[in-house]
């Protein structure tokens, strides 16, 4: 196995992707470039627990892109109603969303990623590309309060200080722009700390399966209710 490469945590870098994210809630690449900023051995854990997983480690044998089963629309749109695979797609289409505007968008944002050897790159991808599968199995949408929710959730299976950074300060500002949201945030962190590790999920799978099933199975449980908070600059919602 290649050895682990040096991430170094870039504090300069992280803190200028901050301000941009802050001004426009909606710039993808600089939430990706604040987040992979301060990842510092975090990748390098996350991808040993990972290879070191009975399902981890088929993956890792099959070298399964998880992309390629999210940009197949067309099998996407063959899978049952009700199914994790369709509620996706629905997702995606109402959002104007692509998994490989995603994939653009982070790769663009660090460049150190291309430096990865196959088996942390391949990791490293499945991580990115669920990120939108996390939005439709939490009920947790792209809208601002959603978003956060999903950085809550997301601290708890990852661990990222970047995360750790979005807990603290949406803890201490969004309850009084958003009354209740520290009851929604608790219940965020809850789940994400009951919930199966999901990185090492067998996603290809759990696409063919119904929603609500996958959200039991991975201990996840049902969505919340909450009333989503869209931000200026976000396009509107597509028809389904």
């Amino acid at each position: 196995m290649a050895p682990a490469p040096r991430n170094r945590v870039r504090p300069i870098e992280a803190l200028i992707a901050l301000v941009k994210v802050i001004r426009n809630p909606d710039d993808t690449a600089s939430g990706a470039r604040f987040v992979l900023a301060l990842q510092g051995r975090r990748n390098e854990q996350a991808f040993q627990r990972f290879r070191t997983h009975p399902e981890g480690a088929r993956i890792l044998a099959e070298r399964r892109q998880l992309i390629e089963r999210l940009r197949d629309r067309e099998w996407l749109a063959s899978l049952p109603d009700g199914s994790f695979g369709r509620a996706y797609l629905d997702f995606v289409r109402a959002e104007d969303l692509s998994a490989d505007g995603l994939r653009q968008a982070v790769d663009q944002a660090d460049p150190h990623l291309l430096q990865l050897d196959a088996e942390r790159r391949l990791v490293s991808d499945r991580v990115r590309d669920m990120h939108d599968l996390w939005h439709v199995l939490t009920g947790y949408g792209r809208d601002l309060i959603g978003e956060n929710l999903l950085v809550f959730f997301s601290w708890k299976q990852l661990r990222t200080r970047a995360f750790l950074l979005v807990v603290v300060a949406t803890w201490l500002t969004n309850e009084r722009r958003c009354p209740g949201f520290r009851k929604l945030a608790r219940e965020a962190l809850r789940r994400g700390g009951d919930a199966a590790w999901l990185p090492v999920q067998d996603w290809e799978h759990l696409l063919t399966r119904p929603l609500d099933e996958v959200r039991r199975t991975t201990g996840v449980g049902p969505p919340p209710v909450y009333e989503p908070e869209r931000s200026a600059g976000a396009p509107a919602l597509a028809a389904g």
